[in-house]
């Protein structure tokens, strides 16, 4: 049995003049027993000319800077969550601030048809436009290529850039947390918070939800390639798996999916966008944050740039970060919290030394097993003028046919080796062909599988290039600078070729694509890897959750940002470790947990 989480019935709010009044509510909302709901109760109504703040004065100075119970960075996975709920009490008022635009051209789907019709997901990666569009540093263990790593910047941040795969991860990936020092955060604690969010088409059950703003679905296309894939799992050994965020994430099946009614279902569709009517909610675009405000160690606002002109906005509560595992922690260290010997050859004053700030960086790597199918069954024709034209009018009349769906409708979670634990391979499998982020068309008729380890001891780092806010941060992954990750991509491309060769594809199974028949040794696979891996647009963990007894622990169990007053962030930065799966439920999860 879950535990139940304690009644709070006393609630309260702020006064301009700085009183705190408090009321009793019939309502109650369910927190777990270890919650410390530890809001300060104090409050400032600020100016521009605030005294001791770590910024130069406004060129507004003249005016009344705004002020607000809580400051947002970032209208994100996590963000839009955040500005949802929190302006659930008309008493409290809620500023949210997005580097990039709305998601919505003119109020309208159509328009932004590239965000919000659920085949074109492709189109974003192939331009800056609502991507910051970041690049690694050579990789010393994968010949030294440059990776690239897409991240949302724009209402619904990378949920609406993403593949729309809805998985939560295992349940030990939350007990290891727990185990890692975020206490609280163990699976009994956060699956009722996944079910909170979820609303899932097939219905509530003990693990799904079934009246949350998060709609999820399954595929509707019901292709033979993907029914291929399942059953030459199952001849290959694997069980099949009726809920990869259930009982038993182990196995082959049918993937969960963020589309509602053929359109992605990113968080800015389902939590910002219905609440924007309320008066305590407002939200900036096109607003690029550069230095969170601090009077001591105490966040009291953040400055930020917006059409050329430096504004600011007042926290009398608390600043939180959402900006994500790149954004969340380059803020901080551009506002003097990181590491105090980093911070000072940048010429940054220091408010607090972090070292763990931009470190413990987690991230998954993939890659791709293609194989040549032998009937026109594929995406391949669907990707010509002609068709695209025809499914594009399909989707902006009635939102069905081809593009309603990203295509990734079918999956799976297996072990590297019999004493693994819990699974730490992931498949998605594609009825197509991607090349290079699917900025190259494909090129045959050929299907294939994503695949990868979920759980890689490459450890890496971000660091500030410089004190320019516009300046992208350096991101250094290590990818496969362990020998145990070698290892495990080396039994990802063997186990993947081995189900491809099972007899549900005999039908449909042309030469292999890739790694290529030539590619049989492990030294042959093993620089395979090298050559081909690619990012799944996974970094995390770079402000890690902890004990403030851990000297690489950015925030606690609250996510409350250590040796600072009033800041916290909330996204996928402040993971303990990388969970075995993607990330988006999981953030979600975390923004809708309500420390």
């Amino acid at each position: 049995m879950l535990s139940l989480a304690r009644r709070v019935v006393t609630q309260g709010r702020f006064m301009r003049d700085g009183r705190f009044q408090f009321t009793c509510s019939p309502e109650c909302h369910y927190v777990p027993t270890t919650r410390n709901l530890d809001w300060s109760c104090s409050i400032r109504c600020f100016g521009a000319t605030a005294a001791n703040l770590n910024a130069s004065p406004s060129p507004t100075a003249n005016q009344k800077t705004p002020s607000y119970s809580y400051v947002i960075v970032g209208a994100g996975s996590a963000g839009c969550v955040l500005a949802n709920r929190l302006s659930e009490d008309a008493h409290e008022s809620v500023m949210l601030l997005e580097a990039g635009p709305k998601d919505m051209l003119l109020g309208s789907l159509r328009l932004s048809w590239k965000i919000h019709m659920p085949a074109a997901l492709t189109y974003n990666l192939c331009d800056d436009k609502y991507n910051w569009y970041y690049n690694t540093l050579p990789q010393a263990h994968m010949d030294n290529r440059v990776l690239y790593w897409p991240r949302g910047r724009v209402w619904g941040g990378s949920s609406s850039l993403n593949a729309m795969v809805y998985i939560r991860g295992h349940a030990e990936d939350y007990n290891r947390w727990q185990r890692e020092g975020a206490e609280g955060w163990d699976y009994e604690h956060c699956l009722p918070y996944f079910k909170k969010a979820q609303c899932h088409e097939l219905g509530e059950n003990r693990y799904r939800g079934g009246s949350g703003p998060l709609h999820v679905s399954r595929g509707k296309t019901n292709h033979p390639l993907h029914k291929a894939f399942i059953e030459a799992g199952q001849q290959a050994g694997y069980p099949f798996t009726d809920d990869m965020n259930g009982y038993q994430q182990e196995g082959l099946g049918w993937m969960d999916m963020t589309v509602y009614k053929g359109k992605r279902w990113s968080t800015a569709s389902a939590y910002l966008r219905p609440v924007l009517g309320r008066p305590n909610l407002k939200t900036e675009v096109r607003c690029l944050t550069t230095k969170i405000l601090f009077d001591g160690n105490r966040a009291v606002g953040v400055e930020y740039t917006q059409n050329g002109e430096k504004k600011r906005v007042f926290a009398d509560k608390e600043v939180i970060l959402s900006g994500g595992a790149i954004n969340s922690p380059q803020l901080l260290m551009l506002s003097g919290v990181g590491n105090a010997d980093d911070l000072k050859q940048l010429d940054i004053p220091v408010v607090q030394h972090l070292p763990g700030v931009g470190s413990n960086l987690q991230d998954h790597l993939e890659l791709y097993i293609q194989q040549q199918c032998t009937q026109p069954i594929t995406l391949y024709k669907a990707q010509k003028p002609f068709h695209m034209v025809k499914i594009g009018l399909e989707w902006l009349t009635v939102f069905t046919g081809y593009g309603a769906t990203a295509h990734l409708e079918s999956g799976g979670f297996i072990r590297s080796r019999p004493h693994v634990s819990h699974p730490d391979i992931q498949f998605h499998f594609l009825p197509s062909q991607v090349i290079d982020h699917g900025r190259v068309a494909s090129k045959i008729e050929a299907y294939q599988v994503h695949v990868g380890p979920m759980r890689s001891t490459s450890i890496g780092w971000l660091k500030l290039k410089s004190a320019n806010p516009l300046d992208h941060p350096i991101l250094q992954p290590n990818y496969l600078s362990t020998d145990i990750d070698v290892l495990e991509f080396r039994e990802c491309v063997k186990l993947s070729r081995e189900i491809f060769t099972q007899k549900a594809f005999d039908a449909f199974r042309g030469p292999e694509v890739l790694p290529g028949s030539q590619v049989q040794s492990d030294a042959d696979i093993d620089a395979f890897v090298r050559r081909k891996a690619d990012s799944a647009y996974h970094p995390s963990c770079t402000c890690k959750m902890g004990s403030p007894s851990d000297p690489m622990a950015v925030v606690d169990s609250s996510t409350r940002l250590l040796g600072v007053e009033r800041l916290r962030v909330v996204d996928a930065s402040i993971m303990p470790s990388i969970v075995s799966g993607n990330l988006n439920a999981p953030t979600i999860m975390m923004a809708g947990e309500g420390r």
